[in-house]
């Protein structure tokens, strides 16, 4: 790389970025002007602000519902659940506009508008009196509470619907921009970009933190109104921040739509599916690297896995795109498909992320949630022990743990993305075996104590539940950030905002499958005269056996987790193809074109990592 370099310095050029990024006007960009942490820290300002936003709305939402609304367990339970399902559904939609026609910053620019309107709209909800229902004597949903009427209901959870469409066109193109900012191509960008999501998600608890303590309270103690409207102006903060940042960013330019570039190699593989493999592989349909340097794109050569899916790239008379695909096109969707079974395992991990915020949450309402003579802790606030345990974790596994391991295992990233993921998976099986002896001790108080009704606070501290919430901010270190890594990490370059909606995918089939979960259950333990498992009196529902069936869950979603990770394939890290990147570079010979040929690398097939 060095010979590229003293090139281009005695031909008086600048250094431009080696990875396809571009400026907002779809030119070469300088390095030493544009990303890294400096761009990076106007992303994680706004990540900071709107993680605030929308945990202060999302946190303490099951209280809203039960406590204004006059929800019952499972049906405020559920409520959440789908919103959750279509909160992080819609970043599949979002990724798709982004990376066919509007690119990432201009999606996210607009979904952010609409976001912001609806976090509006959801202040007004909650501060007219007309939209809300008469206030309930006891607080908390009960047969003579008046319910919300048909419109009032209807306007409330229309603000948080256009709440999860603003979201879908944030969520999927954020943190892809972010870790757009270093140049894979550059050593010391490529070793920030490691940290790149660790510190991300510091960010992002780092919002949550406020959230979940100051802005609940003021909600619990302040108003509704006030509570919802802090969010609402943070929002609008965060993205002034983003928008002020505008001339640091790195932009990778739309490259199609990723959903039907799979699509097509998924057909023209069934459709030629009698057809006879090439004895030469080099036989298969493929476009010069040329080509694919000229849109700023990288061509990948053949793999030998899933290999029924080369039959799309064979040669024959027809030529449609749904006939005939190259092999980096195929190459694409099997980098793309391979991460399909880890995204089944992590829908688990999802679902108990989201009962944590809405069953754990209720359970504290029943306990003594005094904290001193003068406070009482809101049971919301407990959720912030999952962002504080959170932020330590990460702090000690990034500063401690990695650079420790690191020494025996060669890995720059300590241990493998799927090593990590697979530890947090067996944190969660630890969770529900936690929360189940807790509420098991919960429930004996209540025997002991005689306190079977509804609205009885037992003689027992709210505390108990802390050791789950602690281990589920340890677990999240683990699992979430090594999902994202991974979807992000094994992405193709045009698929990077469809890999991060993979992320948020696990997190939407997670919250779908919480509802179900939840309504199976409390159905089908209430048949044939059995008082069920999980009722809106938690003081008789039977939460343990839940937590049981829970923790069985998740072990078999482990061992199935195991199989998966043994058969899964890492692809080539790209900068190991420098040496074929500098060949192409110094063999170009007009200083013009350096800046987008630069950008050109010959990667290799997929290997073990």
């Amino acid at each position: 790389m060095a010979m590229v370099e003293e090139k281009g310095s005695a031909n008086g050029q600048e250094d431009y970025t080696k990875d396809g990024t571009v400026d907002l006007k779809g030119r070469p960009i300088l390095r030493s002007k544009t990303g890294r942490w400096k761009a990076c820290s106007f992303i994680v300002g706004y990540e900071v602000f709107e993680r605030m936003a929308f945990y202060g709305i999302a946190s303490n939402l099951v209280v809203y519902l039960t406590t204004k609304l006059h929800e019952g367990t499972v049906e405020s339970s559920n409520n959440i659940s789908n919103l959750g399902g279509a909160v992080w559904m819609m970043p599949l939609a979002g990724a798709y506009i982004a990376d066919a026609y509007l690119g990432r910053y201009w999606t996210f620019v607009i979904a952010s508008i609409i976001y912001f309107l609806g976090m509006c709209l959801l202040t007004l909800s909650v501060s007219l009196p007309s939209l809300r229902p008469p206030e309930c004597a006891q607080g908390i949903a009960d047969r003579n509470c008046p319910k919300a009427s048909p419109m009032q209901k209807g306007i409330f959870f229309l603000a948080l619907y256009i709440i999860a469409v603003g979201t879908g066109g944030t969520k999927p193109n954020i943190s892809t921009m972010g870790a757009d900012q270093f140049d894979e191509f550059e050593p010391k960008e490529r070793s920030y970009k490691l940290s790149f999501f660790n510190w991300w998600f510091f960010s992002i608890f780092l919002g949550t933190l406020f959230s979940n303590t100051f802005l609940i309270y003021i909600q619990d103690n302040v108003g509704w109104a006030v509570g919802y409207g802090l969010p609402t102006i943070g929002l609008g903060i965060s993205i002034l921040v983003f928008l002020v940042g505008t001339p640091l960013y790195r932009h990778k330019l739309p490259s199609g739509s990723p959903i039907t570039r799979m699509l097509q190699v998924y057909v023209a593989a069934i459709r030629k599916c009698k057809s006879c493999f090439p004895e030469d592989p080099k036989e298969l349909h493929e476009l010069s690297m040329e080509d694919y340097a000229s849109k700023g794109r990288t061509r990948i050569d053949r793999s030998s896995s899933l290999s029924f899916l080369d039959k799309a790239a064979i040669k024959t008379s027809q030529t449609s795109p749904w006939m005939l695909c190259t092999v980096t096109q195929v190459e694409e969707t099997k980098q793309m498909t391979k991460m399909i079974p880890i995204l089944i395992t992590t829908i688990m991990p999802s679902t108990l992320i989201v009962q944590a915020t809405t069953i754990f949450i209720k359970q504290g309402i029943t306990l003594d949630k005094r904290m001193g003579p003068h406070f009482d802790i809101p049971p919301a606030c407990l959720t912030a022990f999952i962002t504080i345990f959170m932020l330590i974790s990460i702090v000690v596994y990034d500063r401690v743990f990695v650079p420790v391991i690191r020494r025996y295992t060669k890995n720059p990233r300590g241990i493998t993305m799927l090593q990590r993921l697979g530890i947090g998976l067996v944190l969660h099986i630890l969770i529900m075996v936690t929360a189940c002896l807790a509420e098991r001790k919960r429930l004996s108080v209540a025997r002991e104590n005689r306190l079977f009704g509804q609205h009885d606070t037992l003689p027992l501290t709210i505390f108990i539940l802390l050791p789950q919430f602690a281990l589920s901010g340890i677990a999240d270190n683990f699992v979430e950030i090594a999902k994202m890594e991974i979807f992000y990490d094994q992405a193709p370059e045009g698929m990077k905002s469809l890999g991060t909606a993979y992320f948020t995918t696990s997190l939407g089939l997670g919250s779908f499958l919480s509802t179900f979960l939840l309504t199976a259950v409390a159905n089908i333990s209430q048949r044939q005269g059995h008082k069920g498992w999980i009722l809106d009196n938690l003081n008789v529902s039977r939460l343990d056996y839940y937590y049981v069936f829970m923790a069985v869950l998740s072990l078999l979603n482990f061992l199935l987790f195991l199989v998966v990770a043994k058969f899964f394939v890492y692809n080539v890290d790209v900068t190991q193809n420098k040496y074929g990147l500098e060949m192409n570079q110094m063999m170009i010979p007009s200083s013009q074109d350096n800046a987008a040929a630069i950008r050109q690398n010959t990667p290799q097939p997929d290997a073990k990592s």
